[in-house]
């Protein structure tokens, strides 16, 4: 392993980096993302039972906030409880948005990642081709192993740069996929709330 490190040339080393940079991202993302870390299932029910009970005050509702990501989300309408359904949504709404930014942080670094990476694989095939004309300027094609060098450098740095791209672009679809799902999800769980909260009150 280490003699095909050595062999791939100096643009070796920034594929090695954007490949340790998708694998922690990719880990830490999947980590974060877990349904009931994101979307706990209990949480509705829970603030169903405070609003019955009359004890739904601003601390649970702080509690409720730090909860999730989803706790974030219905904190917001909570705190707009007592204004219309409109001004509930809108505030759900501008939460949501914030909620599903930090939801997809690092996500642009791991597109970035994926995109880059074969472009540094072509760039050490470009440097490599160099150097062997270089070798054939200097030496002539009779001695394969002055041009040996060369090429060894342009076809590792490029398999290397196509084996970073290729998971780095299925982790990104995937991941962004999932933060879709959990925003769907969130959605769906906050008007539920909405419809509850103001329907019990229209009765």
């Amino acid at each position: 392993m280490y003699e095909l490190i050595q062999a791939g040339g100096w643009l070796i080393w920034p594929i090695i980096l954007c490949s340790i940079l998708a694998m922690a991202i990719t880990v830490e993302r999947l980590w974060s993302y877990r349904r009931k870390r994101v979307v706990p299932d209990y949480l509705l029910g829970e603030i169903w039972q405070l609003h019955k009970t009359g004890s739904l005050d601003d601390s649970h509702s702080e509690s409720i906030k730090e909860n999730s990501p989803l706790g974030r989300v219905l904190a917001a309408g909570l705190l707009n409880i007592k204004h219309s359904r409109e001004v509930m949504k809108e505030a759900i709404e501008e939460e949501g948005r914030q909620v599903v930014h930090d939801l997809e942080r690092y996500l642009n670094s791991l597109g970035t990642i994926a995109a880059i990476a074969p472009l540094l694989g072509l760039l050490g095939t470009v440097v490599g081709m160099i150097k062997v004309f270089s070798a054939i300027t200097a030496s002539g094609v009779g001695d394969p192993s002055v041009l040996a060098g060369g090429i060894s450098e342009a076809l590792i740095t490029t398999a290397a740069g196509l084996s970073v791209a290729i998971p780095s672009l299925i982790a990104h679809r995937y991941l962004t996929g999932k933060v879709e799902e959990l925003a769907i999800a969130m959605e769906e769980q906050a008007v539920k709330m909405i419809e509850v909260m103001h329907g019990e009150r229209e009765k």
